[in-house]
């Protein structure tokens, strides 16, 4: 069984349809998929019902936004009950957040002169969740910079007129919102928060006691040695270990189902809903 338990669809920042990443799923392999936007659960209908009759299964799925110590963290959910009320409520509140924020950077910007910016965003997430991947392409649509990189450095990176912070929930409520659904929390991506051996340990420390239950230990990007680290940190916390693509289009780093084997010993993720 090939399982990729993080991708994203253009329901958030990702590059493909849910159908489209289903079937590239099936062309690469993978047996158990779980589209795992952020913060909407948009996409899965038209996952599920293009997986019918395609030898794959369609786990439940969301990367949810949330800080722990004043840092943000992504928590993914895997197998939870998307209609359990919790769910429900959870996802039209983060639903709430990103579209208060993505306002914002359209006021923003338009006081810095880009006039129609915020229409032009819009009409590229086509209905999507709009976030500054789409400002970013909105201004190189406009002419106002020529790539996406010019985009980040002069509109909508640290400091810019575009970076609007958000108020995410504490990651002990995005735990109990995907535990009382039903699910699995996972924290998404250990490596990406450069995070000392230390510090990692205590965000693990109050993961486990909020209630979560999981942690990637193997991703496309992550070096064998921080994932060896991960095995170990499953053992001494206690945690189930999953693994995933964090796929958001094809580039040379990142496919479906393309990342190392999990190291031998862990209990997988998947177990808690087999």
């Amino acid at each position: 069984m090939l399982a990729d338990l993080h991708c994203h669809s253009l329901c958030s920042d990702g590059l493909l349809s849910p159908a489209d990443l289903v079937d590239r799923a099936v062309e690469m392999g993978v047996s158990m998929l779980a589209l795992t936007d952020h913060d909407t659960l948009s996409g899965l209908p038209e996952a599920k019902q293009q997986a019918l009759g395609h030898p794959i299964e369609i786990i439940n799925g969301i990367e949810f936004s949330c800080v722990w110590n004043g840092m943000g963290i992504h928590v993914v959910g895997l197998g939870f009950d998307e209609l359990h009320p919790v769910m429900v409520d959870a996802v039209a509140l983060q639903e709430k957040r990103r579209h208060t924020r993505a306002v914002t950077i359209g006021e923003r910007l338009e006081k810095k002169g880009v006039e129609g910016i915020w229409e032009a965003a819009n009409a590229i997430a086509n209905g999507a969740q709009l976030g500054r991947p789409h400002f970013a392409q909105a201004l190189i649509d406009l002419g106002k910079v020529s790539n996406m990189a010019q985009a980040f450095k002069k509109y909508l990176g640290a400091g810019k007129p575009g970076d609007v912070k958000t108020e995410w929930p504490e990651i002990a409520d995005v735990v109990s919102w995907i535990t009382q659904s039903g699910g699995v929390a996972v924290i998404a991506h250990p490596d990406s928060y450069k995070l000392t051996r230390t510090k990692l340990k205590l965000l693990l420390k109050a993961f486990k006691e909020a209630g979560g239950t999981g942690v990637e230990v193997v991703t496309s990007t992550m070096e064998s040695s921080f994932t060896r680290r991960m095995a170990e940190f499953c053992e001494e916390f206690d945690l189930l270990a999953s693994q995933g693509s964090d796929f958001h289009g094809p580039k040379p780093w990142t496919e479906l189902g393309r990342f190392p084997n999990m190291p031998e010993g862990l209990t997988p993720v998947w177990s808690h809903w087999q």
